[in-house]
């Protein structure tokens, strides 16, 4: 007697078709292709877009206020600002209130490749917008965010 265990394929079938996080996943993964695609003409990914917009305020900002809005925990932070603190987009400043605190600020040329990489991802997400139809944008970012 076997003590095998056997899950049907219709069980596999069942879960492709309606894992919310494996839909979500594959998504995730197309749309990052998709900003990646249109953002590479001006030598940035998506997740380096999206750092460096978070970056976009009047005054240097925290470590923990950027790793929060782009929900990284820090040392995944810090190892994705190392390629932009690199390239010269982005300075890391010692905080004037704690010296163990870090402060992040865009460069002059962050702000230039920024400002260069903007009307790209403006009408890639036009695009997007009108591919999800009337509200359907809408409703996907309530959607998420209720899941968040």
């Amino acid at each position: 007697m076997s003590n095998e265990v056997v899950i049907p394929f219709s069980t596999t079938i069942h879960v492709r078709d309606t894992c919310l996080c494996l839909h979500a996943q594959r998504a995730a993964r197309a749309l990052a292709r998709r900003f990646d695609n249109a953002l590479r003409p001006v030598g940035l990914t998506n997740g380096q877009f999206s750092m460096l917009m978070s970056l976009n305020r009047p005054q240097p900002a925290t470590m923990s206020s950027v790793a929060s809005v782009l929900d990284m925990d820090r040392t995944t932070l810090t190892a994705a600002l190392k390629p932009l603190q690199r390239r010269g987009l982005i300075d890391v400043l010692t905080d004037p209130k704690d010296a163990r605190s870090r402060l992040l600020k865009l460069t002059e040329e962050g702000l230039l490749l920024l400002q260069r990489a903007l009307p790209i991802w403006t009408a890639t997400h036009a695009q997007v917008d009108e591919d999800l139809g009337e509200g359907g944008s809408e409703a996907l970012r309530q959607g998420m965010a209720r899941i968040r």
